[in-house]
């Protein structure tokens, strides 16, 4: 696997969409880079391992619109780096706060890694920048970058604020924290099963509009098929589903600067992806 600045696997899945992955890390979170005619859009900045600007230049030298789709801290560590950071209101607080050393300091732990960190990088003491946004994304803005299109939707319920862009005329849907093959979690106070619930339901009408999704972790791009199949399972657990397993100790390492721990964990297992359920988020 071939990596740039030993922490990134970058790749152009189609032309003018570049996939900036960190793979050594359990995470193996995704940033996307869409590169118009007039300006590029970045969706989300990664954990702040490397410098993500020079990678992000290294492909464009267009204006860069950052759209931070929440932000927890494995989407905003290099947020500082851009000069156009823009975030759904409800977080923008969340964004302007950074998030603590002490927050972080598991967070690169060997059990989270496959790989060793670039040796210019010392996770003791690591914090997160706080980062001032620019601008706020709401509900049916679009991002113009020239040739196309982004428009923005408000998706709440693994974070309030979270949100998705849909390039309708490429028929891409960026589904960042929301739909993606993996464990999806509900794991903070502003995390609602019900109104993930209502979010799904609403997605469910993006499906014949959309070929591929682009999420922030797991494979990509992924069938929009799973959708319908997402939304049911969640509606299982909103209405009472008994957890596969129960953690009692449960340690969260991350998230957002005001995460706190939970009492427990339920995980519900799908298959193809699970759902995790914590005595702070809401199923009601």
């Amino acid at each position: 696997m071939h990596l740039e600045q030993n922490w990134f696997r970058i790749w152009e899945d189609r032309p003018g969409i570049w996939v900036i992955e960190e793979p050594l890390h359990s995470e193996n979170v995704k940033s996307y880079l869409i590169i118009g005619r007039d300006r590029a859009a970045l969706i989300d900045t990664g954990m702040g391992v490397g410098d993500l600007r020079e990678a992000v230049r290294a492909r464009t030298e267009l204006p860069i619109i950052v759209l931070q789709s929440h932000a927890h801290n494995d989407h905003v560590g290099s947020a500082w780096q851009f000069d156009d950071v823009r975030i759904n209101p409800i977080e923008a607080d969340a964004l302007a706060n950074g998030i603590s050393a002490k927050r972080l300091e598991n967070w690169f732990n060997p059990n989270e890694l496959s790989g060793p960190l670039p040796p210019d990088f010392n996770p003791v003491g690591y914090a997160i920048p706080v980062v001032t946004p620019t601008g706020l994304l709401n509900d049916g803005d679009s991002i113009d970058l020239g040739d196309l299109t982004l428009e923005v939707f408000h998706v709440p319920g693994h974070s309030a604020g979270g949100l998705v862009f849909l390039d309708r005329a490429n028929r891409n849907l960026y589904s960042t924290d929301v739909i993606y093959l993996q464990e999806l979690y509900l794991m903070n106070p502003d995390s609602s099963v019900p109104v993930y619930v209502e979010t799904l339901e609403r997605l469910i009408d993006f499906v014949p509009l959309v070929d591929r999704l682009y999420p922030s972790h797991g494979p990509t791009p992924i069938s929009p098929s799973v959708i319908p199949a997402m939304a049911a399972a969640m509606r299982e657990v909103r209405d009472g589903r008994s957890p596969d397993t129960v953690d009692y100790e449960p340690i969260i390492d991350g998230g957002r600067e005001d995460t706190r721990e939970p009492d427990w964990i339920e995980y519900h297992r799908f298959g193809d992806f699970d759902i995790l359920f914590s005595s702070w988020a809401t199923r009601k």
